[in-house]
């Protein structure tokens, strides 16, 4: 028998590949820059903010006033994604992506320059919420526009698979963040020095990342969906309006799903596990372990993270988006009451096992959620409902996530009441992803936005 010789793709089809390939790896490595600020400010937050700027407060509250300041700025991604959802939906989801990127560097690098408390008084706490808020700002409108591109990009079967690379700059963030810190706090400035200046560096980096990112958005094509709505003069008016009018229980349900998802990866990537771990016993820590080999954890962690995120948008290719979360609540459910147990024993493999078995979970209800969300909402409306929901999802999910646990922790004197309020938030997500129909492999285009508008919630039509 004699090989079959398969015929050579189409020069359009080739073309067509080549630009998949550029919008692929433009949306990873411009979310992971993204993300890779997000996240060093949270892990710093755990390990040096509170005695930076806001020692006066005390060893405890100052690490509750610390996480807050993460959560503050969850508040404003919902104006952000106002924001970038209105224009993304109106001029083009390509130029809010650079918009927001530049947002992003700035406001981290400048956090590099901070003043402490000791050094500029009460303007330094300020100055850093302030940047903090600028950092949720460009995340609410971050997020809709890098998914759409690659999504609206995609062919129909296939849009699981591409919508994971924004996902998978998530982790890929994550694992820059911890390493770099590792990097620090291990080798270049170790002990004091990193508290001195070395966690200072991984902030003032962000402004050489910012700009490779900012060369490699801007040498991809628009959006093709969006280029059809713009060639037939239907871009909607008033994008938010109409998406609270008309579709305002999907807002809720979808913000709901992520929710689950959101408040469990905030154990690790906002920062609270680092903490958690790091915490000298005799400042009343429960492990007491060193700072370096917990970040080199929870960067080992962030791989396995970042292969079952991608894994789960292929598969919901194959078996369903709804199908694929149900999957991913089933181990989330299966390892959060594992997590602590694991961590408490102060061994840094265990540590990191169990941040390992958690991310799984984490994985499988995050890799598909670029093609679930873009498959819920109608073109015309699709950057905002994406965003806003995105917002909303992460406000009611981590954005206090890290404070609730350290109160939690300190005033039941245990994580196992940590674990059940996880699971609590993960069981109200899974609720509402079995209300959600599956979407997958429904036209994106504008010429379906009456399809696209009605039977996304289960009882409704």
């Amino acid at each position: 028998m004699t090989a079959q010789t398969l015929p050579a793709p189409s020069p359009v089809d080739a073309a067509k590949r080549r630009e998949l390939k550029r919008v692929a790896f433009a949306t990873v490595i411009g979310t992971t820059i993204e993300w890779y600020d997000f996240f060093l400010y949270a892990s710093a937050a755990g390990l040096v903010f509170g005695a930076l700027f806001f020692a006066p407060a005390g060893a405890e509250f100052a690490t509750i006033l610390s996480f807050a300041t993460v959560g503050v700025s969850f508040l404003f991604r919902p104006l952000g994604a106002f924001l970038a959802g209105h224009f993304g939906d109106k001029i083009g989801r390509k130029a809010m992506l650079v918009v927001t990127l530049i947002l992003m560097g700035a406001a981290t690098t400048l956090i590099g320059f901070l003043p402490t408390y000791e050094q500029i008084g009460m303007a330094a706490p300020l100055l850093l919420v302030l940047l903090r808020i600028i950092q949720g700002l460009s995340t609410g409108g971050e997020w809709g526009g890098a998914v759409l591109m690659a999504v609206e990009h995609a062919p129909d079967g296939e849009r699981g698979r591409y919508g994971a690379f924004p996902q998978i700059g998530v982790p890929i963030g994550l694992l820059l963040a911890s390493g770099v810190l590792a990097l620090m706090t291990g080798v270049i400035s170790p002990g004091d020095a990193f508290l001195e200046w070395g966690w200072r560096v991984p902030f003032l980096l962000s402004f050489v990342l910012i700009i490779v990112g900012i060369i490699v958005r801007r040498a991809v094509d628009e959006s093709p969906v969006f280029l059809e709505i713009a060639a037939k003069k239907e871009e909607a008016k008033t994008p938010i309006l109409t998406l609270f009018r008309k579709h305002w229980l999907l807002v809720l349900l979808a913000a709901l799903t992520f929710a689950g998802n959101n408040a469990a990866d905030y154990m690790t990537t906002g920062g609270y596990l680092q903490n958690y771990a790091t915490t000298p016993l005799a400042d009343g820590g429960l492990v007491g372990m060193e700072r370096t080999p917990v970040l080199l954890a929870v960067a080992g962690a962030s791989v396995v993270w970042l292969v079952c995120t991608f894994a789960a948008g292929v598969v919901s290719d194959r078996i369903g988006r709804r199908n694929t979360y149900i999957i991913g609540w089933i181990a989330f459910l299966a390892t959060v009451f594992l997590l602590f147990p694991l961590v408490n024993t102060g061994n840094p493999w265990l540590l990191f096992l169990g941040v390992s078995l958690f991310a799984i979970g984490n994985g499988f209800t995050y890799g598909q959620q670029a093609a679930y969300f873009a498959e819920l909402f109608p073109a015309s409306i699709r950057y905002s409902g994406v965003s806003i929901t995105y917002a909303i999802g992460a406000i009611l999910g981590g954005a206090f996530a890290p404070m609730i646990a350290t109160w939690l922790v300190q005033t039941t004197g245990t994580a196992s009441s940590v674990a059940f309020y996880i699971a609590g938030v993960m069981l109200v997500a899974f609720a509402a992803t079995l209300l959600l129909r599956d979407r997958t492999g429904i036209p994106l285009g504008p010429d379906h936005e009456a399809e696209q508008s009605r039977g996304a919630v289960y009882g409704l039509r």
